[in-house]
């Protein structure tokens, strides 16, 4: 399946940032851990660039642990400041607001130099639809003063959120690039939500996660299903549709139905803590890469 989606809204959500990056002093870039490539838009490097960037490589409760640590490490050696966050519930939430101070710490002393003192610094929240942006704000600012949503495209225009006498925030809607050179990319996206679920086919996505669990992390099926993990992958599918009691008329498997519960179930948590990728792998996302 080719992997595209680029609502007209987000062409002119990338001309915004380019206009508004001029204002701002950090970039505060939300990655969804369990794909901190994959959800990366390189547009945001090239937006970026000599600003002072902020790493937030949230849902970091549904990666796995390691991998998390692998990932922070990663993005530190490039010179970012990082955070693993749950921004539903708040978890590595408090040292935030002293990564920004650190961050932003010569802006700071240069503003000084030149008389300026007490001004705010200006963040930009950027990031891929369905990562988490509006969350993070309502949790960090304590309040519920960006929307949120459970699907990809919930905010579609800017809004300036002053949290406090030190940090404006700038929210804008969540950007994919117009062409995935890599569909692996596309794919892993997919899995996660960050791409319409109308586009998607959900079997084909269940096929891919039964091979990559298998593959990866070896018994997450067999605990959560209560099944073999032998044979083909038709065949572990057929045998999830039947525990799941995804069933048609004369007892064959219904895969679409299969196929939900298996998605739903990796994207929730309940297949475990799953990290979909990782630094250097297959050549793709290293330092030149990403």
């Amino acid at each position: 399946m080719n992997y595209q989606w680029y609502p007209g809204h987000m062409t002119k959500a990338r001309r915004m940032m380019q206009e508004d990056i001029r204002l701002i002093d950090l970039v505060i870039e939300l990655l969804d851990a369990r794909v901190p490539y994959s959800s990366r838009n390189p547009d945001i490097d090239e937006l970026g660039k000599n600003k002072a960037r902020l790493v937030l490589l949230n849902k970091a409760d549904l990666a796995d642990e390691q991998s998390n640590r692998v990932w922070a490490e990663y993005f530190r050696g490039k010179g970012h400041f990082v955070a693993e966050i749950d921004s539903r519930s708040g978890a590595g939430m408090k040292q935030i607001q002293e990564l920004i101070r650190e961050a932003c710490r010569e802006k700071t002393e240069r503003d000084r130099r030149r008389g300026i003192l007490n001004r705010p610094v200006r963040a930009m929240v950027a990031g891929i639809p369905n990562v988490g942006k509006s969350t993070f704000i309502n949790t960090f600012a304590g309040k519920a003063c960006a929307k949120t949503g459970n699907r990809p495209g919930v905010t579609k225009g800017k809004q300036w959120i002053r949290l406090n006498k030190n940090v404006e925030l700038l929210d804008t809607p969540g950007i994919l690039w117009p062409k995935f050179e890599d569909q692996a990319v596309g794919q892993k996206l997919a899995v996660i939500g960050s791409i319409r679920d109308e586009i998607l086919q959900a079997e084909e996505l269940a096929m891919w996660i039964l091979d990559f669990l298998r593959g990866r992390y070896p018994g997450r099926l067999q605990e959560r299903y209560g099944i073999s993990e032998d044979g083909t992958d038709t065949e572990l599918f057929g045998r999830i549709a039947e525990s799941r009691g995804c069933l048609q008329k004369g007892g064959q498997p219904d895969f679409q139905r299969a196929a939900a519960f298996l998605v739903d179930d990796l994207r929730s948590g309940r297949l475990g803590r799953v990290t979909l990728e990782l630094p250097g792998e297959d050549g793709k996302n290293t330092d030149d890469g990403i």
